[in-house]
This record gives C-alpha cells, sequence and structure tokens, in this order.
C-alpha cells in the first residue's frame, strides 16, 4: 500500500510494476486526482497556458492495465503497525504487507497572529490552490508576495506578466539566499525589476491589514503595502503527521536509513517527506527529481535488491523569459565559477574543495546539460577552463575526462 497519490507515490506504484510486483498495489490519496504534475501549476497551468487534462501523470486507463487501485478524495487517518492495516478516514480499514509514505510537504501559513486567516490570502501546494488563486489574480489589481523562493518568485512572474502591481518582501537581504548563490540571486531580481517587479528585501513582514479580507501589509520598519491579494511563499513543511502518531522516528521529515526504510521495517517512505540516513549526512529535497529517483529506490529495494540511495537532484524554474535549470546541491560557502555564452545566457558552477557540485543554467541549456552530466560521471573540471567561454565544455564529458 502506498500513501500519498502524488509523484513520488506513483514513481513507487509504477515501477513496482516495472520490476515484476505482482501482489495488490493500492493508491491512496486525500486530494481528489489522480496523480498530477505539480511544477507547472504555478506557471504555465496559472497563465492558462496548460490544459487541466495534460496535467496527469497517466491516462485513466493506464491504473487499470496495470492493476493498480487508486483511491482519491481520502486520507489515511491512522497506521495501525502491529495488525499492519491502516485506518482511512472514510472509516474503511485496509492490510498491508509493506506500506509505503509518500505524504509529501505541506505549504507553510502565515499565522493568524499576521492576518493569515484573512480572504485574499493564498499559499501554493496543490491544484486546488492553484484553481483558488487563478480567478483571484485575473482580476487584477495589488499583489503581495510573502517570501523571494522560486515559488514566490514564479506566482509575481505570471501576476505582473497579465499586468498586476507586484510587491516581493524577503527577509534576507537577497533573494534565493537558501537555494541559490548570489550570481543567479542577482540574475533573477535584475529580470523581475526590468518587468516592473517592487522587491523589499532584509524587511519583515508585521502583519497584514484588513477586517475581513486584506487590504494592505505593514512591514516592520512601518512601511505599508497596498495588497488586494497575499501569496505566501515561505516554504514548506514535511508531511509527517501520520508517520509520528504511528511512533515511526521523524526529524525534519520520516526518518529512513540509505534504502528508504523507516524505523519500521514494513514501512518505507519516499519523496518530500523522506529524511534520508546517508553517509555523508541526512538529507531530504523537495523536487520532481528526489520524488521519481526515491520512489524508483524503494520500489527496488522492496523488491529485494539492497541499493543504497544516490541522488542526483535536478530543478527547474521559469520566470518571464528565464528558464533556470539547477542540478546538483550547493551550499551558501560553495565558489561559484560563472560563465557567460554568446549570447544572453550564462552559467554558475559552484566548486566545493575543489569538486564540482552544483550548475545554475540560466537560458544556458547546453550548459546545463554537459554540467548534470558532469556531476553524474563525478568529474569536476578546472575552473579557469570552466569560466572560458573559447573553451568547449564538451571536451570535459568525453569518457576520458
Amino acid at each position: 500500500m502506498i500513501v500519498g497519490a502524488g509523484q513520488a507515490g506513483l514513481s513507487v506504484a509504477e515501477k513496482l510494476r516495472a520490476y515484476g510486483f505482482r501482489g495488490a498495489i493500492m493508491l491512496v490519496g486525500d486530494e481528489p486526482y489522480a496523480p498530477y504534475q505539480r511544477p507547472p501549476l504555478s506557471k504555465a497551468y496559472l497563465l492558462g497556458n496548460l490544459e487541466r487534462e495534460r496535467l496527469k501523470l497517466k491516462a485513466e486507463d493506464w491504473y487499470e492495465k496495470n492493476t493498480i487501485d487508486v483511491r482519491t478524495g481520502v486520507g489515511v487517518g491512522s497506521i495501525d503497525r502491529q495488525r499492519q492495516c491502516v485506518h482511512l478516514a472514510d472509516g474503511a480499514t485496509l492490510p498491508y504487507d509493506q506500506l509505503v509514505l509518500a505524504t509529501g510537504a505541506v505549504a507553510r501559513q502565515l499565522p493568524e497572529a499576521m492576518g493569515g486567516s484573512l480572504a485574499g490570502v493564498f499559499t501554493i501546494r496543490s491544484l486546488t490552490d492553484i484553481d483558488r488563486l487563478s480567478p483571484a489574480i485575473e482580476k487584477g489589481g495589488n499583489l503581495l508576495v510573502v517570501g523571494g523562493g522560486y515559488i514566490g518568485l514564479e506566482i509575481a512572474a505570471v501576476a505582473r506578466s497579465i499586468g498586476m502591481v507586484v510587491n516581493v518582501v524577503e527577509v534576507a537581504d537577497r533573494l534565493l539566499a537558501r537555494v541559490a548563490c548570489a550570481e543567479t540571486a542577482a540574475e533573477v531580481e535584475a529580470l523581475h525589476r526590468l518587468q516592473g517587479v517592487t522587491f523589499h528585501l532584509g524587511k519583515s513582514l508585521d502583519r497584514l491589514l484588513g477586517t475581513d479580507r486584506v487590504t494592505a501589509a505593514r512591514l516592520a520598519d512601518g512601511t505599508t503595502i497596498e495588497a488586494d491579494l497575499v501569496v505566501a511563499g515561505v516554504g514548506a513543511l514535511p508531511a509527517t503527521g501520520l508517520a509520528e502518531a504511528a511512533g515511526l522516528l521523524v526529524d525534519n521529515g520520516v526518518v529512513v536509513d540509505a534504502f528508504g526504510r523507516t524505523s519500521d521495517p514494513c514501512i518505507w517512505a519516499a519523496g518530500d517527506c523522506a529524511n534520508f540516513s546517508l553517509p555523508e549526512g541526512a538529507l531530504r529535497m523537495e523536487s520532481v527529481g528526489n520524488a521519481i529517483d526515491s520512489g524508483d529506490l524503494v520500489a527496488r529495494n522492496i523488491m529485494g535488491a539492497h541499493q543504497p540511495y544516490l541522488p542526483k537532484p535536478w530543478f527547474w524554474s521559469d520566470q518571464f523569459d528565464l528558464k533556470l535549470q539547477i542540478a546538483g546541491i550547493s551550499r551558501p560557502k560553495d565558489a561559484v565559477v560563472v560563465r557567460k555564452g554568446e549570447g544572453p545566457g550564462r552559467s554558475h558552477w559552484y566548486y566545493r574543495d575543489g569538486r564540482l557540485v552544483a550548475v545554475d543554467g540560466l537560458n544556458a541549456p547546453r550548459d546545463y546539460l554537459i554540467g548534470k552530466r558532469l556531476l553524474a560521471m563525478s568529474v569536476s573540471p578546472d575552473s579557469a577552463q570552466v569560466a572560458d567561454a573559447a573553451i568547449a565544455l564538451e571536451i570535459f564529458a568525453k569518457p576520458s575526462a
């Protein structure tokens, strides 16, 4: 049984069948939809450039052909580890031999004391969230985005492209402070400012103003910003309530070993909710790549492969005419090498102790793909040569490199 009908849960189910598992597979999700793509929600789908039908990860008949029982619109209330069964919110009790938790993450909410419960305040995580937000954005007006991360910036770009007045408040002194280098952040900020987005960096929200509906926001320094609509892009928390109530080990996610197994040998976890215990330290990631790869890993190990997780993270973000593609895992103190392309594109290469650990491609798809390949090959080209645009990156990706 798989709890969570998202990308990770589907990956487990799909790979179990691909690897020859012939037993019953049940995919249970509390959303009223079969597994769908989440990344386009804050991009093409919100803009109206992608139909709902195209969000589906699989055609409806795929589940029947692969004898996967999908139950949507019903959550799991509790896990009975002794009896090896789960109790659904609708009162049903279902047994399991192996249980996979793919419960994902939930958006952080603005506190009620800060006006987070006012009408017109949104968080972004699900299809339902976007369907609620879309008509509000279409009306135009003044949007305040709280948080300068990827999701908030994607929403800002969409809203500005349809003519809204957009303000972004970020408590850090720059954008993307936790996830990208200063060079990438500066490029993203410059693009948004050119498009008319106003930033309030190094400032924090005091509270949202309004009686029943938000009308403005007051910052800690006393600045007041008009706001008909507020999107809180302040991160997400792993959905661990079910695991914690069942007595599983939880610490910034459902703690799993390098093979994806929890503290209960019959229960596994994959995707955004799973915190892997790896030789280099604990690792929890929120990305499509991690959902697919960790789901694959869990399926393999349920089938007896006993393979440890070797993360190969990748991510992307679309903002205005910028395609930002990221491979690897960077840290704030990594050395960054800038490579300028022939056109407006550029790439940023992260080095740690002389070793290549991540690449950001900004409208530089070839640089990104080669960087991703080098990371997979554990090849670290000389940083000075990478910075030299006259040297073709392809020479580093040859098998003899």
